[in-house]
């Protein structure tokens, strides 16, 4: 290669075309890939918004049902420990371990 020659190479990672000096071994310019617009057209992003909120509203109240409902759960749940509790006879002794038997 000639000393003052310089090429052109795409970068993998971003896509960025990078001019390179062959003598100098270094970036001499860059230039970035075009980004593509996120929406082509704004009623389409507007009913993409509002999906979202849909999605997070009905989220947020399967949530509030789920709470409302944790107390009578956590209740039954308590309910039937402690009959499981009594039923047990409390002078008998807690099981060895495996081994020392």
């Amino acid at each position: 290669m000639p000393k003052g020659e310089s090429f052109e190479l795409e970068c993998p990672c971003c896509g960025a075309t990078l001019k390179i000096h062959a003598a100098l071994k270094s970036v001499i310019s860059y230039k970035e890939k075009p980004k593509p617009k996120a929406i082509e057209d704004l009623q389409e992003g507007l009913g993409l918004i509002k999906e979202a909120e849909k999605r997070r509203e009905e989220a947020f109240r399967k949530s509030f049902e789920q709470m409302k409902t944790s107390k009578d759960v956590l209740s039954a749940k308590f309910d039937e420990l402690l009959k499981k509790a009594r039923e047990e006879d409390p002078t008998k002794p807690p099981p060895k371990p495996v081994g020392l038997e």
